[in-house]
């Protein structure tokens, strides 16, 4: 029995070292592809900045290329799921500024993501599929839901719900890149405040007086 006690705990361990490994090589890889593009980076610099060997990358991954997608993907995941917790837990219907700050200020944590996403997207086809697939498309599908929900309510006009849906993802990719192409740097949160109840005073009610 103590022997395989022992021998359960070493499995434990040795599966949680994996997952700190795994997790430490996609961190480093995020912060390398965000400042040197991916290009720019070898496999050499991950394993450096990982503080792992070059040759235990690829007992975790199958290629580079494998690991800008898992990069990309596993960090969307955790924004999609973020948003889908927001969307259920709005008070209102028309409480999309709150959700649109509160998303405005967890993007700018992810820039680092984002940068990386939208422009090897650009370059690598599958990563921009594997985004499309799996992050977009299920971003678009809960989003129209919502907002269709909010139409049978009366709360929001009848209108194609995923064009609704398609231009609040819209809005909220905006506002994740506001920190660089909207607002200053280092925006104060009364800032962030003014912009993301803009947004969502455009997005509620238009721009027609």
């Amino acid at each position: 029995m103590q022997s395989f006690r022992s021998s359960l705990s070493a499995e434990v361990i040795d599966s949680t070292f994996q997952d700190d490994t795994r997790s430490r090589i996609l961190q480093s890889a995020l912060r390398l592809f965000a400042a040197k593009g991916y290009e720019g980076t070898t496999t050499k610099d991950l394993a450096a900045a990982a503080n792992v060997a070059e040759g235990t990358l690829f007992r975790h991954f199958v290629n580079k290329k494998a690991i800008l997608i898992e990069v990309a993907t596993s960090g969307w995941i955790e924004i999609l799921t973020d948003l889908l917790t927001e969307l259920s837990e709005m008070g209102s219907y028309k409480a999309v500024a709150q959700v649109m700050r509160r998303r405005m200020l967890r993007l700018q944590e992810n820039s680092d993501l984002l940068r990386v996403c939208f422009l090897e997207a650009q370059y690598h086809p599958e990563l921009r599929d594997r985004i499309q697939s799996e992050v977009i498309a299920k971003m678009t599908d809960v989003a129209e839901a919502f907002f269709q929900t909010a139409m049978d309510r009366g709360i929001y006009r009848p209108m194609n719900p995923k064009i609704v849906a398609q231009v609040f993802l819209g809005m909220f990719a905006i506002a994740g890149f506001s920190n660089d192409t909207i607002l200053d740097t280092k925006s104060s949160p009364k800032a962030l405040q003014e912009m993301a109840e803009g947004i969502a005073d455009i997005f509620l009610n238009g721009v027609l007086k």
